[in-house]
């Protein structure tokens, strides 16, 4: 493989003068990696698209949106929070699916300075109420479907003042989104501090309740910037190898096709949002949005509108080019398949590159905490690698670190964790969790790996006590205090069971309290009240005795998790 040409390659574009030109910056009190060629904020970017204003840049079924009319709604939301009293340092939220109206509210108060609180469209109303009350947002911009659900708990809202988009029955007192883009007017002038939040996604959190990630407009630009440079150094180390090889000179600076990436995952997720919609808009690409999940619908917009990139869970790329139907589309526009939320199987990464003529495997692995990416991978070096998840970013510095916090030579695994701008600012209204996960500037990733000889990384397990299913992060704890709220449940322990599609599926063991009977159904109904589908266990083992405990009393979650391999779950 080309690593030498890979190295000489990463050398040339982050050098002094280099369009990816690296340098050390003070942030928070702390030294860090950042790109010297990189726009201030996110408002910046966007500032850069009217360039595209005749190119589609939003498809949602039927409806079809220029950059231009995008830029014209975007100034119009702008205009109208700003007319509202909401300032730079406020908070707005966004509770809907992948409308097109998601982006266009993202720029709008990014571009002000405003953080978007990006709510999981999955949450119930318990959780939804929980968000607002920690993010505190002006306002809240909601769907039909999150508008039920406030409906069932309409005290949460709070002072938020509510926009209702898509939504025919919307409650007395909420502002209908058509009002909104009407406002009119050109983009405010707002000076935004590039340290300033630009949004706040929530994860998981292992104390049972969800943190509210602060993703600073540095930190997404710098995964921006990250994901450029990931494409470019692998393209010029190919090009030189190849030139090498065969003595064809392959010109690596051409531009690219401009993109049209199928958006496949929810905009509260740096996938979609921080990797997938900003760098198709940075390079006046069209994003073709879906309203869920559906393998052969994604076959049928790929054909339709000339898709050149699917970016998803492993479980999408799996499904589309294991479709039964696959070869009876075309899917000749394809350039890349992949994605993050979770590692690609290896198996996965062979059946891509056999499977699509046209495009190459690639993934990214990151964190919310990273405001995406912290290392890719693509083409003949993802195939040749393909249990890796690629080198770290040129804006992070790397450290496997033991138990004893020291740290420890290549090929030894232990805790990656990583420094550099894009690591986030910390966690709102939780200095104890932002302390635990960041040590001067060091993110404890909270994953365990090793670095090989060429600097590759590749994870060999995770130390946080969390269920990775189909993408999404559901953590032990949150799903053992729900049920923990049904009166007969005594004690019960959540892990991961190993699932072909999903990568895991939730699992729990539970022992009742004496005198008490209950049925893995009604367990899961109990769920069902309390949390977001995703998390209801799918295995159910409910015990007669009482669960392994080590020496301080903790549960053994591996080994009850491997002792119960052999037993039937309900």
């Amino acid at each position: 493989m080309h690593y030498a040409e890979l190295n000489q390659a990463w050398a040339d574009l982050t050098a002094p003068g280099a369009p990816f030109e690296i340098t050390e910056i003070e942030v928070r009190g702390a030294r860090l990696k950042a790109f010297r060629h990189a726009p201030p904020s996110v408002r910046a970017l966007w500032l850069s698209t009217a360039a595209f204003s005749e190119r589609d840049y939003l498809v949602y079924g039927d409806e079809r949106m220029t950059y231009a009319e995008a830029h014209r709604q975007v100034a119009s939301v702008a205009n109208w929070m700003i007319s509202l009293g909401v300032a730079p340092g406020d908070r707005i939220a966004i509770a809907m699916r992948n409308y097109p109206e998601w982006m266009l509210i993202y720029w709008a108060a990014t571009c002000i300075g405003v953080a978007v609180v990006g709510m999981n469209a999955w949450w119930t109303a318990t959780e939804m109420a929980y968000g607002l009350g920690d993010a505190q947002p002006k306002v809240l911009f909601a769907d039909a479907e999150r508008i039920a659900r406030l409906a069932e708990q309409p005290q949460i809202l709070g002072h938020a003042l509510l926009v209702a988009v898509r939504a025919d029955n919307a409650p007395a007192g909420s502002v209908p989104w058509v009002d909104v883009v009407a406002h009119g007017g050109d983009l405010p002038q707002v000076e935004v501090d590039p340290d300033a939040d630009a949004c706040i996604f929530y994860t998981s959190g292992t104390t049972g309740f969800p943190k509210g990630a602060q993703l600073t407009h540095r930190g997404c630009i710098s995964n921006l910037f990250n994901m450029i440079f990931s494409g470019q150094v692998q393209a010029l180390a190919t090009a030189r190898a190849t030139a090498r090889a065969t003595g064809v000179a392959i010109d690596p600076t051409a531009p690219p096709p401009i993109p049209v990436t199928l958006i496949t995952t929810p905009l509260f997720h740096v996938t979609a949002n921080n990797c997938a919609a900003y760098a198709t808009t940075a390079a006046g690409g069209k994003m073709v949005l879906m309203y869920r999940w559906d393998a052969t619908e994604a076959l049928e917009m790929i054909q339709r509108e000339r898709v050149s990139g699917v970016s998803g869970v492993p479980v999408m790329a799996r499904e589309l080019v294991t479709h039964p139907n696959f070869g009876d589309y075309d899917t000749s526009s394809l350039l890349s398949v992949g994605g993050g939320g979770a590692q690609l199987q290896p198996d996965l990464v062979a059946k891509i590159d056999a499977t699509v003529s046209t495009a190459r495997p690639n993934t990214g692995y990151g964190m919310t905490e990273t405001c995406g990416i912290i290392t890719a991978v693509a083409g003949d070096f993802f195939v040749d690698k393909p249990a890796s998840c690629g080198r770290a970013m040129p804006t992070f510095d790397v450290r496997i670190v033991g138990e004893a916090g020291e740290a420890l030579p290549p090929g030894q695994p232990g805790e990656l964790w990583v420094k550099g701008a894009p690591v986030i600012k910390g966690y709102i209204n939780r200095p104890d969790a932002t302390a635990e996960s960041i040590t001067d500037g060091w993110l404890h990733t909270g994953d365990v790996a090793y670095v090989d000889e060429d600097q590759f990384i590749f994870l060999v397990d995770r130390k946080k006590d969390m269920v990775l299913r189909g993408g999404e992060n559901i953590y032990c704890a949150e799903v053992e205090a729900v049920l923990h709220q049904h009166d007969g449940v005594a004690e019960c322990s959540v892990f991961g069971v190993a699932d072909d599609r999903l990568g895991e599926e939730v699992g729990v063991a539970v022992v009742m309290r004496p005198g008490q009977a209950v049925t893995a159904e009604a367990l899961r109904e109990h769920c069902a009240a309390l949390t977001a589908r995703h998390k209801i266990p799918r295995y159910i083992w409910i015990l007669d005795t009482p669960l392994p405990r080590n020496a301080s009393g903790k549960f053994l979650r591996r080994e009850l998790r491997d002792s119960l391999k052999t037993q039937e779950a309900r």
